[in-house]
């Protein structure tokens, strides 16, 4: 199984999370009831699906093996399995945070990731 998984979001939810030592998740997380993640090969294709065009974005390496049993991964996009947390994360469990900036050509330009 994945032992990294990636949160892509805008800054601005993340950086209050940093501030209260918990991510709660962002907009489209409280509306589903849990945190969106993907694997590293998950990543682009969520970027591109859901991020196209936006360039407040950071992206954020987590253990995935530190969130326990309120880790699930479940039938999503394409029936892939799709990493979803039905807790708060806490900020103990990020690896990495880096930018997730838009280049020229308007993709998303990732970081080296881990698997």
């Amino acid at each position: 199984m994945h032992t990294t998984i990636y949160k892509i979001t805008p800054q601005a939810p993340w950086r209050l999370a940093e501030a209260e030592g918990r991510f709660t998740g962002a907009p489209v997380d409280l509306a589903d009831g849990f945190i969106h993640f993907s694997t590293r090969d998950q990543a682009i294709e969520t970027a591109q699906k859901h991020f196209a065009g936006q360039d407040d974005l950071l992206l954020v390496a987590v253990d995935a093996g530190a969130l326990g049993d309120k880790l699930v991964f479940e039938t999503s996009r394409g029936g892939a399995l799709f990493p979803h947390l039905y807790a708060e994360m806490p900020m103990s469990v990020v690896k990495w945070v880096k930018p997730l900036p838009l280049g020229a050509d308007g993709a998303h330009q990732f970081p080296d990731m881990e698997a």
